[in-house]
């Protein structure tokens, strides 16, 4: 991983696929000092609480035999899609100036969704990625592990 100035101003998405913390840095690179500007939430139950049919079926050739469809994964969905809509908050945070940079931490799957639904005027203000996953950590505890 690239080494990443936390530097004043900056600001940091922390997501996953159910919360994200928009963060500024108050602080410097050297002692950062995080302030939340916005918390947002997602309800994503897991898929056995969403689904409620069974996989569908289809004749597989002439005979009998019959194959069944892939269960949709109806959490993972609901992760691809707060991380949409996450890539339009960002833009609409971009477009009216409200960040000159911004670091991206969240786990790989929501920041390769992320990524690609990035607008290029977000895209230009990313200064780094970090592929963990932060979100049910204190402020304090995301400062002291990004500062490490």
């Amino acid at each position: 991983m690239a080494e990443i100035r936390l530097e004043h101003d900056i600001w940091l998405l922390v997501a996953d696929g159910e919360k994200a913390l928009f963060l500024r840095n108050e602080g410097d690179a050297a002692h950062p000092n995080l302030k939340v500007v916005q918390e947002v939430h997602d309800e994503n139950p897991p898929t056995r609480e969403q689904g409620t049919d069974t996989p569908g079926r289809y004749y597989d050739g002439q005979g009998t035999h019959k194959s069944g469809f892939e269960e949709t994964d109806w959490h993972r969905l609901g992760k691809e899609r707060f991380a949409d809509d996450l890539a339009d908050w960002l833009y609409k945070l971009a477009h009216r100036d409200r960040f000159q940079k911004i670091v991206l931490v969240a786990p790989p799957l929501v920041l390769g969704t992320l990524r690609k639904e990035l607008h290029k005027e977000v895209s230009a203000r990313v200064a780094g990625e970090i592929p963990k996953t932060l979100t049910n950590h204190s402020v304090t505890d995301i400062e002291q592990i990004l500062a490490a």
